[in-house]
């Protein structure tokens, strides 16, 4: 990741301590937060400081790492039992999480292995996600135009990122892509992270109406669209952030490719459908109020919804494998079946 011309992880682990960029903070503030208790960084996933598929797996085996560390220390085995507990229970839908949370806990007895299948998770997500932009961008032509929904980017996971990946790539081989940024309501992610990391990267973009997609569709100003995943069935459907099975319908209905780019961490073979897939319904406060900075840069949280009016909040919705044209994976483009899911992940 790269800030004002330095490079960052999203989260990396030095001298004992989890260093991680607080991303309720961006694009107004820079901050990066640390901890070695795993607590923090389990609240720090359910307020989404920590967020993306790829970087809640990789928070999400650190934390584990750090309970199994700190029950050892303290002589108390049942600490490992009852963390792993409030690991899994922090975030219901992305499948990277569970993945993370149960491969570190395999190694619950020795805190030391624990450290290094956490790092090994760490060095993973980064090697998928550069294999990912690598496969992706043979999609991408000369000024190819992409319109992105949420934020899949460097912050997503612990560098490079996923649907964004391919786009850094192309950009670094001087492609020049051009990208839609989906401001993503409720939490804005496009609006917030994905157009400060294109800022930071130097590439063009516009941030659009989450409404302005079809839009452009049907004038023709969108040449291919890539999004990430949280969790992938067995069949091919997936669930993103919500309003992305919208973009998926648009597409196949003007004939626009639709891209998923995810790690193999992603897909669950044992979820049958995205009918079986958790969907998380967020807080209504979400919806119902918006923070941003006024014009004397003062940070402030204020009500955009009809006094006394309450909202419903799912975070995301479920597209079906039909409407994917593919996925990018760190093994190569695949199709969105069940034959070709189970042979990525044998």
């Amino acid at each position: 990741m790269r800030v004002s011309g330095k490079h960052y992880q999203t989260l990396w682990y030095e001298n004992g301590f989890i260093n991680f960029i607080d991303q309720n903070s961006l694009p107004f503030l820079f901050r990066i937060r640390k901890t070695d208790d795993y607590r923090i960084l389990c609240q720090a996933i359910i307020d989404m400081d920590i967020r993306g598929a790829g970087a809640i797996g990789v928070a999400a085996g650190w934390a584990m790492a750090l309970a199994i560390r700190e029950a050892d220390k303290q002589s108390n085995p049942d600490l490992i039992s009852i963390a792993y507990q409030e690991i899994r229970s922090t975030r219901p839908t992305a499948q990277d999480l569970f993945h993370a949370c149960d491969f570190v806990f395999q190694h619950r007895n020795h805190p030391v292995d624990a450290i290094d299948a956490a790092q090994i998770l760490h060095s993973n997500n980064i090697q998928e996600a550069i294999k990912i932009g690598e496969f992706g961008e043979e999609l991408i032509h000369q000024n190819s135009r992409i319109l992105t929904h949420c934020n899949a980017g460097w912050l997503a996971f612990a560098d490079w990122g996923s649907a964004l990946a391919p786009v850094y790539k192309a950009a670094r081989n001087n492609k020049s892509p051009f990208v839609y940024v989906d401001e993503t309501r409720p939490r804005m992610q496009g609006a917030r992270l994905t157009a400060w990391e294109l800022l930071n990267e130097n590439i063009e973009f516009r941030i659009i109406a989450d409404n302005a997609a079809a839009h452009l569709m049907m004038n023709g100003a969108i040449d291919i669209i890539i999004t990430g995943a949280d969790r992938i069935a067995r069949n091919g459907d997936i669930a993103n952030k919500i309003g992305t099975l919208q973009k998926a319908l648009a597409a196949n209905y003007f004939g626009i490719p639709f891209y998923v780019a995810a790690p193999k961490s992603t897909f669950d073979k044992f979820c049958e459908s995205g009918k079986d897939i958790p969907i998380e319904n967020r807080n209504e406060d979400e919806v119902l109020y918006i923070q941003g900075q006024d014009q004397d840069s003062t940070l402030r949280k204020i009500r955009i919804a009809a006094p006394g009016a309450h909202a419903l909040n799912p975070a995301f919705d479920v597209c079906p494998a039909s409407l994917i044209s593919g996925i990018i994976t760190s093994k190569g483009i695949i199709k969105a079946n069940t034959t070709e899911i189970l042979s990525l992940l044998e």
